[in-house]
């Protein structure tokens, strides 16, 4: 009988190969019900895999494969099927497979539909790659997979120029992570001659290196200064926008942070930096969600926000805590997209959400879904992101951290709160303030199946995966009561606040206050004027300095004197002003004539 390693060697393996197998025949006319059934059953490929870890504990198997040999260093292609791998495998799989579905009704009308299943495809299958990496060269193929990708969806009506800018401007953001992570790669390759991860985290971190790992992780999970990329990524189709933010591109920085954790833990100055840096881009994400109108970007920078959250996670030193809210939270933000997809299309392509309402009459189980994941995302109890989410503010709140990181996470958790009934309120309840001749219609089965997948998921997804990966942190077990239901009050509060606010606003005429205070897009002006600033004036002082220098003096009368010199001076030389020198010169140029002649 087969060792319990092997089995869930071969089923992993089995679950990734199937991905890849519809790949070989990208032309077929069935291509996009064959890869959306390919990804199906590779869900239920992998759950064999998750039965045997929940019953069995700790679970780890490894295959490692010679690439080339450098001298000094071999480099390999090593996977590593661990606690993380297994867990986060089916749940990108189960996301996958609703998206994929769903893309079947919404992009119906797309004369390329199938090559962005393809894409979809390949972009799953770059994020399975990450996740199974045993090294550091494998991980870094998922890495740069997973970039190019998303530029390739975000820009799929690449005709709007607004959707080319803004897969531009996504890949751009990630190339300054990607120097951070070749950084580490080169430094680790010359002084520890390996990047196998094992070998990796048995060694004394630098500074300098951890420094790297933490800018790749912060650009691609657009954190504080990397996350103008993300909000602008709404620019693609409603299913990139659902894969992008659930359980591929964006979660990839923090798992990277995750397995190299152990060198992290070492390093005072590094757990600082992610703590600090994830308290102020939960806070500023959540802040700007406050003041956005469209769907699409209140959603966006909610994932923003809970990234934020994240990387607090990892701070405080507790990696496994944010891999759970990586799990819970690709379940309820996959089905904020999908919903928010069904709502535009149903409105007539409208995302202002002042311009919506009432939808709980012509889409009950669209508005029923939005509202299940807005109340998760909030951390409403025994919801799916409740157990993560809750797990990680107490952890903040019995850690030694600063008061600044604790204080702004609960302003983060409170907004939450806040803009997550602003936008149930102005979608789903009250009046309709859309035309009142168009037809919402929901009654498709490619539709209402992804959304109760995940709907079920976002229910039971936290108590399931919280009896396999929390392990007992004690201070959050001898808490004090008013400390444990910190979160849960400020929420709580927060909610009955919103739900004021709301109704004012609703009978208010929408006005935009102040909007350039609150439009993202003025952190671009702020962050990219700068520097194009910079580059045009150094390239004005290279032409007119410079330049002018090179050519005006070493080409042109410097050149012209320097050149006339020599001649001069030789023709000087005949000059002597006696006429006997003269009368000799003309009588020997006679004779020579007469001599030739």
């Amino acid at each position: 009988m087969p060792s319990l390693y092997t089995i869930v060697f071969a089923t992993t393996v089995s679950s990734i190969a199937l991905i890849a197998t519809p790949l070989v025949n990208a032309k077929s006319k069935a291509f996009c019900l064959t890869a959306k059934n390919a990804v199906k059953l590779a869900f239920f490929m992998s759950l064999p895999s998750l039965f045997i870890f929940m019953f069995q504990g700790q679970m780890d198997s490894s295959m490692n494969m010679k690439w080339f040999n450098l001298g000094i260093t071999n480099l390999s292609l090593t996977t590593q099927f661990d606690m993380y791998t297994i867990i986060f495998l089916p749940v990108a799989f189960l996301v996958t497979w609703s998206i994929l579905e769903f893309s079947l009704w919404y992009m119906q009308i797309d004369p390329n539909i199938e090559q962005f299943f393809k894409y979809l495809l390949i972009f799953l299958l770059a994020m399975v790659i990450l996740v199974c990496a045993g090294n550091l060269l494998l991980l870094f193929v998922g890495w740069e997979g997973v970039g190019i990708m998303s530029f390739l969806l975000i820009g799929w009506y690449h005709a709007r120029s607004d959707a080319a800018t803004a897969a531009l401007q996504a890949v751009l953001y990630n190339r300054l992570g990607d120097i951070g992570f070749l950084l580490a790669l080169c430094w680790l390759m010359k002084n520890t001659q390996s990047v196998e991860l094992p070998h990796i985290l048995s060694t004394s971190p630098q500074t300098i290196l951890l420094i790297g790992f933490i800018t790749a992780a912060a650009s691609k999970s657009a954190q504080f200064g990397f996350h103008p990329w993300l909000a602008s990524a709404m620019e693609g189709p409603t299913p990139v926008s659902a894969l992008l933010h659930s359980s591929t591109m964006v979660v990839a920085g923090i798992f990277l942070l995750i397995r190299v954790h152990p060198l992290l833990s070492h390093n005072s100055t590094a757990l600082t930096t992610c703590l600090c840096l994830g308290a102020l881009s939960t806070f500023f994400a959540a802040a700007y969600a406050l003041a956005q109108n469209d769907i699409k970007k209140i959603i966006a920078y909610s994932t923003s926000s809970q990234l934020g959250l994240m990387m607090v996670a990892i701070g405080l030193d507790l990696p496994y805590l944010a891999f759970f809210h990586i799990s819970t939270h690709a379940f309820f933000k996959a089905m904020l997209f999908l919903c928010s997809g069904l709502i535009i299309h149903s409105v007539n392509d409208e995302q202002d959400i002042r311009k919506m309402g009432g939808l709980q009459h012509a889409l009950p189980m669209t508005t029923t879904c939005l509202s299940i994941g807005s109340l998760a995302l909030m951390g409403t109890p025994f919801l799916a992101a409740f157990y993560s989410k809750d797990a990680i503010i107490e952890a903040t709140s019995t850690s030694n951290i600063n008061s600044m990181a604790l204080l702004l996470t609960l302003v983060a958790t409170a907004f939450t709160a806040v803009y997550s009934l602003r936008l149930i309120y102005f979608t789903s309840m009250m009046h309709a303030r859309m035309s009142p001749v168009l037809l919402c219609d929901e009654n498709d089965s490619r539709v209402l199946n992804p959304l109760a997948r995940l709907a079920a998921g976002t229910i039971t997804a936290g108590l399931l995966i919280s009896n396999t990966t929390l392990s007992n942190y004690p201070l959050t077990h001898s808490m004090p009561t008013y400390m444990k239901l910190t979160a849960l009050i400020i929420t709580v509060v927060a909610f009955a606040i919103a739900y004021d606010l709301a109704k004012v606003f609703w009978t208010t005429p929408p006005v935009n206050y102040g909007a350039k205070k609150y439009d993202p897009l003025f952190l671009n002006q702020v962050m990219h004027r700068p520097s194009s600033d910079t580059a045009f004036n150094l390239a004005w002082y290279l032409v007119t300095h410079l330049t002018e220098s090179v050519l005006m003096k070493k080409l042109g009368p410097n050149y012209v004197e320097v050149s006339q010199l020599q001649p001069t001076k030789i023709i000087r030389l005949t000059q002597t002003a006696q006429i006997k020198a003269y009368l000799s010169v003309l009588l020997i140029t006679l004779i020579s004539v007469a001599l030739v002649l």
